[in-house]
């Protein structure tokens, strides 16, 4: 006998764990698992298949963050029902739960959001995806273009075309020196074909360099409080642009910072409190340029540099210029809500400060 449960005015909280074809979904309601299935990965079925089963119902959906983005997201507000994209992490795991499969995953994505205890990460709107894609695509080149730099200078190294005092940055220049040296034809053939792709790579980093100096133009606001900070070029200031926008998004400093992965994790137990590593959350191109912001920032900013040399004498430089840059980006989040540009008063040089 099908039994049709009315769920008028009742709230349903449903888990999707999602996949490349499948979407594994767990719903429960009053605490009771009240539907468990597996469908297509195509967010209209899954939109249709909730409104078809729980008509009447305040519907309450979350599912991780990951390859997929955010267009089951964006297709599930739409419909009107409600959902947040989770970090991963943040779904708590047993210490018991020995066993992981795709129905347990999405169990306890919508267990733990019926039990409040998940929040949402921050949606980018579609626009500001469309801007970050330059941003990240440069990053990945300008890493290919490191990876391929390696390889060149390895085996130059490997062939004895260069001694141990060369330290130069693989350049146009330095390919040029390396091209006129005297090899066999095999190595010739090796070495060329990898100063190719270097060649190749530099250029497409050129030409993304100059849309993201178009899009800097219709981005002037955002443009001038993140390069009035020291530190901040204008490669930077895209990226931090592109990711973290004008941060209205974000209530509290606190926020921002677990946003981007500074903050310190922490193990308490009783009396002691120990302070251990970031926790890398966010995307790593976030916190890379953050830090090499930073590194600049405290030879021209007094109050930053002062605050690194005291915080490194007891905790270490690495610990001391992530501390600087949750300062570096919490003060361009102050400019922003005060409307006024950064300011700082800059480190003078030693003939200046004699004077």
């Amino acid at each position: 006998m099908k039994y049709n449960y009315d769920y008028t005015g009742r709230k349903i909280f449903v888990g999707v764990d999602v996949h490349k074809t499948t979407y594994a979904v767990a719903i429960v309601c009053d605490k009771a698992i009240v539907k468990r299935d597996t469908l297509c990965a195509i967010p209209e079925v899954l939109g249709d298949y909730l409104e078809k089963h729980f008509v009447g119902a305040q519907i309450n959906c979350a599912y991780e963050a990951g390859f997929s983005g955010f267009g089951l997201h964006r297709h599930l507000i739409k419909r009107g029902i409600n959902n947040i994209v989770v970090h991963a992490a943040s779904v708590e795991i047993g210490a018991r739960d020995k066993v992981k499969n795709d129905k347990r995953d999405a169990l306890k994505i919508a267990v733990q959001l019926e039990a409040g205890r998940l929040n949402g990460i921050f949606v980018p709107s579609i626009e500001m995806e469309e801007k970050r894609e330059l941003t990240r695509l440069r990053s990945t080149f300008v890493q290919d273009r490191n990876r391929i730099a390696t390889r060149l200078k390895l085996k130059a190294h490997y062939h004895g075309l260069i001694g141990p005092e060369d330290h130069k940055r693989v350049s146009n220049e330095w390919i040029e020196m390396l091209m006129n040296k005297q090899m066999l034809p095999g190595i010739q053939y090796s070495i060329t074909a990898l100063a190719k792709e270097w060649h190749s790579m530099n250029e497409k980093i050129k030409e993304l360099e100059f849309f993201l100096a178009e899009q800097a133009k219709g981005d002037e606001y955002l443009e001038s409080v993140y390069r009035s900070a020291k530190g901040i070029g204008k490669t930077a200031a895209r990226i931090l642009a592109n990711e973290l926008g004008d941060m209205s998004q974000f209530p509290s400093e606190r926020n921002l910072f677990s946003y981007t992965g500074l903050t310190p994790s922490e193990y308490s137990s009783g009396e002691h409190t120990r302070k251990g590593h970031i926790s890398r959350q966010g995307k790593p191109i976030l916190r890379s340029t953050l830090v090499q912001c930073s590194w600049i920032a405290i030879r021209y900013d007094k109050e930053l540099n002062q605050a690194y040399e005291r915080i490194s004498k007891r905790a270490g430089a690495k610990r001391a210029i992530v501390a600087i840059a949750r300062k570096l980006i919490g003060r361009v989040r102050a400019c922003f809500r005060t409307g006024e540009l950064y300011r700082s008063q800059e480190l003078l040089s030693v003939e200046e400060a004699v004077a």
